[in-house]
């Protein structure tokens, strides 16, 4: 359990003290930004195979249970997932100024459209989602540390690109925030943008539903647990 906390450490500390921090620019400053990209993309994998690698080997380990999830949650799930996988692959398939080398697209008066309506961080929603799932479903000790590390990192991380992108890029971050939310649907809500369906891309929802469809009949062999109770496809 010791290996798992210090994989979660490290990943988040990777993420919300060197990526989210001003301490990115010192390295960046020696490295060069193209040299930073490749080390901190190799150090983020690493991070991921590390925890997902002592998560697993958890298993017959001594585990704390703190809660066990009611029923009708794990019902739920697969909604839960759907509408994570559609944010996931229609965010990552959507322009987004949010995105690393993608800030020109503040200058475009159209920018704000589909996905980026309803929220500005889409991938990192479906992040919150899924980890927020998993961590109520799995109430032992170690799908705590694992679920939670990726739920606070997501969650945090929204703050962390908002303040990063407002620092960099001043008045220019500032007008596309008016017209866009972090929270999904608040500016939808507030008045400030609209739904516009349409926009979203009908191949973009065809792609987020046939990878959740491909994803919730693989769970049980990728994962030896089916994504609903008592359901055996194979």
């Amino acid at each position: 359990m010791l290996n798992l906390a210090a994989a979660a450490i490290f990943f988040l500390a990777l993420h919300l003290l060197v990526s989210g921090t001003s301490f990115r620019g010192r390295i960046v400053g020696v490295t060069g930004e193209r040299v930073y990209l490749v080390l901190f993309s190799l150090a983020s994998i690493g991070g991921i195979t590390w925890l997902c690698m002592a998560y697993n080997a958890t298993d017959g380990l001594p585990n704390r249970l703190y809660w066990v999830a009611p029923e009708w949650l794990a019902h739920l799930a697969p909604v839960v997932m759907l509408v994570a996988f559609l944010f996931a692959l229609i965010g990552l398939t959507t322009p987004n100024p949010t995105a690393v080398g993608a800030e020109a697209l503040l200058d475009k008066p159209d920018t704000v459209k589909g996905m980026l309506r309803i929220t500005r961080h889409p991938f990192l929603w479906s992040a919150i989602l899924w980890a927020g799932l998993h961590l109520a479903l799995n109430g032992d000790r170690a799908s705590v540390i694992f679920f939670g590390t990726y739920l606070l990192l997501a969650a945090l991380g929204t703050l962390s690109l908002d303040e990063k992108k407002k620092r960099t890029l001043g008045d220019r971050w500032t007008g596309f925030a008016a017209q866009t939310s972090n929270l999904p649907f608040a500016a939808i809500i507030a008045g400030r943008n609209r739904l516009a369906i349409g926009e979203l891309g009908w191949w973009r929802i065809l792609l987020g539903l046939t990878a959740f469809a491909g994803f919730f009949y693989g769970h049980l062999w990728l994962f030896s647990v089916s994504p609903v109770p008592g359901w055996a496809p194979y």
